[in-house]
This record gives C-alpha cells, sequence and structure tokens, in this order.
C-alpha cells in the first residue's frame, strides 16, 4: 500500500470516530431524573420521550397513572363520583405546580449515578388541617341543633359527603389564594444501570421523591 493510499486510509479512520465520537453521547443521570420528574408530576413529555424514546401516548400515560395511584389512596373514603373527578382535578393541579431543582450527576466506579433533588414541599394539608376541623366541628354541631330542633336526622352518607365538601372547598381556596410551600430539602436520587444496559431509579427513591413533593404531614 502506497504511502498515499495509507494516509488516505488514516484520514478516513479519523473521520468515523470523530462522528461516531459524536453519537455516542455520555448517559445523562441528571436529565434523565428531571425528564421522569417532569413527566410524572407536571405532564412534561419531550425530555421524556427524547430520551427513552417513548411515544407520546405512553408518556402521557405517566402523568395519568400517577393521578390514578394517588386517588386510589383514598378509595376507602368512597367518594361520589362527581365528587372525585373534583379532587382528581384539584391533585392534578398541585401536581403540576410542584417544585424541585435537579442537581449535577456523580458517577461512582460501577458507572451507577447519584443526583441530588431539592425539593420545596407543598404543604397545603398540614396548614389547613386546622381550619378543616374548626368547620367539620362547627358542622356537627349545626346538624346536632337542627336535630334537637326537629328536623330530620341527614343519612351518614350525605354527612359524609358534605364534610368532604368542606375539605375540598378549603382546598380550593386555598389554592386559588396561592398554594404554600416548605423549606427546600434535599433527597438523594440513585440512578443505576441495570439488566440491558438500562438506567433506572429504585422504587424506594421514588416513593421517598413522592413524600416530599406534597406532604402529607398534618401535624404543626
Amino acid at each position: 500500500m502506497s504511502k498515499k493510499r495509507k494516509l488516505s486510509v488514516v484520514l478516513l479512520m479519523a473521520i468515523i470516530l470523530t462522528l461516531l465520537g459524536g453519537c455516542i453521547k455520555k448517559f445523562n443521570a441528571s436529565g434523565y431524573t428531571k425528564a421522569i420528574l417532569d413527566v410524572s408530576y407536571k405532564n412534561k413529555t419531550d425530555q421524556y420521550i427524547e430520551l427513552t424514546g417513548a411515544s407520546e401516548k405512553e408518556a402521557q400515560k405517566i402523568f395519568e397513572k400517577n393521578m390514578d395511584t394517588t386517588m386510589k389512596a383514598f378509595e376507602a373514603l368512597n367518594f361520589p363520583e362527581e365528587m372525585e373527578k373534583k379532587y382528581r382535578k384539584l391533585f392534578e393541579v398541585l401536581s403540576k405546580n410542584v417544585k424541585y431543582t435537579v442537581g449535577e450527576a456523580v458517577e461512582d466506579k460501577e458507572r451507577n449515578f447519584t443526583v441530588d433533588v431539592s425539593i420545596k414541599p407543598i404543604t397545603i394539608f398540614g396548614d389547613t388541617y386546622g381550619e378543616f376541623q374548626k368547620q367539620a366541628k362547627s358542622y356537627a354541631e349545626e346538624v346536632s341543633n337542627d336535630v334537637l330542633n326537629g328536623a330530620e336526622m341527614p343519612s351518614d352518607e350525605v354527612m359524609q359527603n358534605n364534610v368532604y365538601q368542606i375539605y375540598y372547598n378549603i382546598l380550593k381556596s386555598t389554592i386559588e389564594a396561592g398554594i404554600p410551600y416548605g423549606d427546600t430539602e434535599t433527597v438523594t436520587v440513585h440512578v443505576n444501570k441495570s439488566d440491558g444496559n438500562v438506567y433506572e431509579i429504585p422504587k424506594e427513591d421514588v416513593k421517598t421523591l413522592h413524600d416530599k413533593m406534597i406532604s402529607q404531614n398534618t401535624t404543626k
């Protein structure tokens, strides 16, 4: 092979390697974590679709599934259908207004990552629980006085639904006035490589993030 021929081959290989280097991107653990949070809580699908190759329909199902899981926690309350729809819309608003900042990823020797996520938790349940107790007690006293004055005792279902409506009204008015947030908390999320060279966030980390986003603490 002539020197000119060898030089052409070397140059060609250099160009190919340069092109391949542009195509092979290091896994973006920070971007992946943000994409998961965005699609799960805010129904923002673009980055998730870009990073995972999922379809728009598949991505949108993640938000819907998250809402289904949220509502499942209230199954024991036996919401009437219309009341359930109202609460679901309310929780969708809360979900889309969660606040978080995803930090830079740190890679370890096994090529797994940790990512710090700073969260300002929504504190609406703790902030409104006292008012809910006050109004629920007032309603109970009102019913009791009405019965003592000769009115018919409402059924348990009617009273229960009225209490749900009281709490819904409190939550809705609080959201309209401005969703309350607590102090920033940081959660370290692990992004681990599983079989098949696929990265995923462990379930326990997902649960920790979820519990922090919207605080269920009703004690002050």
